[in-house]
């Protein structure tokens, strides 16, 4: 008969609640404050309580009668299930149980992605198809065609992990893929950014067990995981957009109105108020319904869901999109209580600025910020002002005051701007820019002097899928073309470039330079971690060194068209080795007098 009455009070709890988030937890985290959150049709009506040792510290009741959050105290608790009881009118109507996990051992002090790494940057759905049958579901809206630019194609994590060794052979050490939560919207959802369930991987490109898959895999091979994170925004088809718990849980105009996109109101002393509202508060675009960071539940949602993954999928780092978009300080909150969590995790903000004092402003610990009393707690940001400089300077062959390869030695005349130079990205293109072999034309010398840039200079380097094999793409055409599928990820594709026989020479030519500069780059500290000291380019030439106290690395990037002779005794003050090894052609080369390098041509020399 006691059966008999819990299996009542089970089903009578099931039908009642449609979701609970997050759908589980960890004991022995560092903040023991729980928010659980309990949706079904009128829950708000009811009580509820936890067992005598599990202190509810908050209550929340909103103005839509179908949310409850719940705060609980989980300080000592060990991993366990706990029985949440409903009561109706003084009599209990139904129970919840909710699971309290184990963590990792060492969770907390997991060691996020840094200056040694070299980050692999993919969009799922046009990498490689692994498993055609999840191609389309029942349950989402979007179908599979691959002849629709903007549509989902059908690649999948199952891909991924098919294709991990060809990942590991270009040299890089994580990735970072575009967001994998489910995104259901009619149109343009292989993107991903417009979320419509944060806790739940899209099935298009898998379950979230083959997400714990792919982050097993990658640890097997001492790679990382790098989850894309939105703070910002969701998709207009998430469940709760649909259901709001507070009208203020997004920004409403009411309902919706543009950003104007200008970042600088953040912090500008002179803005109208007005314009730095809609910027923060204007939505990204109409289908993405803007998040209220101001308001606290969302930020403990946020920041939970966030935690969550961690945990869950045993994460190595986050990519933040559209960062410098969020409310500063709820923003600020949510970056806090995660580095709280993981002192030794990293986050890097998408802030595309275009000036580096405005970019390093959003850097933890930025003493621009301090001038606004203002700090993001954001570990790192991503080197747009480089990103710019690489998008016109390799076809610039003349050099002048401020044209050729002057501007990448601009560039990096302000890294002290930035409190911490060596955790920054850094990058020749993404899933947002033109593709740099678009812009170039498909001149692998312009490519090696950018990737040469990329690879020797302070920072986290950051390659975007298939330009080691010279893809290209219009951005002028659609974001589709710049994303465009991996030749060889699908079933029945005409060549395989995954593998070498199945390359063209061209695309072996750009491949094995991409991987002889990066998996030289994975054994090499100096470039990790060492000191920058540069020259003033001459007639298109531009010489620096990495070093510190055992090791010295000269990079020279001739980007003048023609071959050109260097004097090194310029360079004594640092250069005191008459020899050195060029690591892209293996060849010693002679450093007492001068050195010749052929034109658009860069070097790396080892010296010993």
């Amino acid at each position: 008969m006691k059966r008999l009455l819990l299996l009542l009070l089970a089903s009578s709890a099931f039908a009642q609640l449609s979701k609970v988030e997050p759908p589980f937890w960890y004991a022995g985290m560092q903040n023991p404050q729980l928010q659980i959150m309990f949706y079904g049709k009128n829950i708000g009506q009811y009580n509820v309580t936890a067992p005598a040792n599990i202190p509810v510290t908050s209550v929340i009741r909103t103005e839509n009668p179908n949310y409850l959050f719940v705060t609980i105290n989980t300080a000592g608790l060990s991993p366990s299930d706990v029985l949440f009881s409903f009561s109706l009118k003084g009599k209990q109507a139904f129970t919840r149980t909710y699971e309290l996990r184990a963590r990792k051992e060492g969770s907390r002090m997991r060691k996020g992605y840094d200056s040694a790494d070299v980050m692999y940057l993919l969009m799922p759905d046009r990498f490689a198809n692994g498993n055609p049958a999840n191609d389309n579901t029942t349950d989402t809206a979007e179908k599979a065609d691959r002849t629709i630019n903007n549509g989902r194609h059908g690649g999948d994590l199952q891909g991924i992990i098919e294709h991990l060794d060809y990942i590991q052979q270009t040299g890089a050490t994580a990735i970072w893929s575009t967001p994998l939560c489910e995104d259901n919207d009619p149109r343009g959802s292989y993107h991903g950014y417009a979320e419509s369930d944060v806790y739940r991987i899209d099935p298009r490109y898998g379950t979230n067990d083959d997400y714990l898959t792919l982050s097993s895999e990658l640890h097997k091979r001492g790679m990382k995981l790098v989850l894309d994170y939105v703070t910002n925004h969701w998709g207009a088809e998430h469940w709760m957009i649909k259901d709001l718990p507070t009208y203020d849980w997004i920004h409403q105009f009411p309902g919706y109105a543009q950003s104007n996109y200008r970042m600088t109101t953040q912090f500008d002393p002179n803005r109208a108020e007005s314009d730095k509202r809609y910027c923060v508060d204007g939505w990204f675009v109409k289908s993405m319904p803007d998040l209220n960071q101001s308001n606290s539940l969302v930020v403990t949602y946020l920041t939970q869901n966030a935690i969550w993954w961690i945990e869950y999928a045993d994460l190595d780092g986050f990519r933040v999109d559209t960062y410098s978009y969020n409310d500063k300080e709820g923003i600020a909150k949510w970056t806090k209580a995660i580095t709280d969590e993981y002192p030794y995790f990293n986050i890097v903000g998408e802030v595309w600025m275009h000036d580096q004092a405005q970019m390093a402003y959003w850097q933890k610990d930025s003493r621009i910020g301090a001038i606004d009393n203002y700090n993001s707690y954001l570990p790192s940001v991503m080197d747009f002002t480089l990103h710019d400089a690489i998008g016109s300077v390799f076809n610039e062959d003349q050099p002048s005051w401020d044209r050729g390869i002057v501007k990448v030695y601009e560039n990096f005349t302000n890294d002290f701007l930035y409190p911490n130079i060596n955790n920054i990205l850094v990058f020749a293109e993404n899933h947002d820019t033109q593709r740099f072999n678009h812009l170039y034309g498909n001149d692998i010398r312009k490519y090696k002097l950018a990737m040469a840039l990329i690879g020797t200079i302070r920072g986290i380097p950051q390659l975007y899928y298939g330009s080691e094999i010279g893809m290209a793409g219009n951005k002028d055409k659609g974001d589709g073309d710049i994303r465009r599928d991996f030749p060889g990820g699908w079933p029945g594709d005409t060549q395989n470039a995954f593998t070498r026989a199945g390359r063209t020479a061209d695309q072996n030519a750009y491949f094995d330079f991409t991987s002889r500069l990066f998996n030289w780059r994975k054994t090499t500290s100096v470039i990790h971690h060492g000191k920058t000291k540069h020259f003033l380019p001459e007639n298109n030439v531009y010489v620096y060194f990495r070093y510190d106290d055992s090791h010295l690395v000269m990079v020279v990037l001739n980007n003048h068209p023609d071959r050109q002779t260097i004097k090194t005794d310029r360079f004594r003050e640092i250069l005191n080795a008459s020899k050195g090894r060029d690591i892209l052609t293996e060849q010693t080369v002679d450093l007492s007098s001068q050195i010749t390098i052929e034109g658009k041509t860069p070097m790396i020399i080892e010296i010993r």
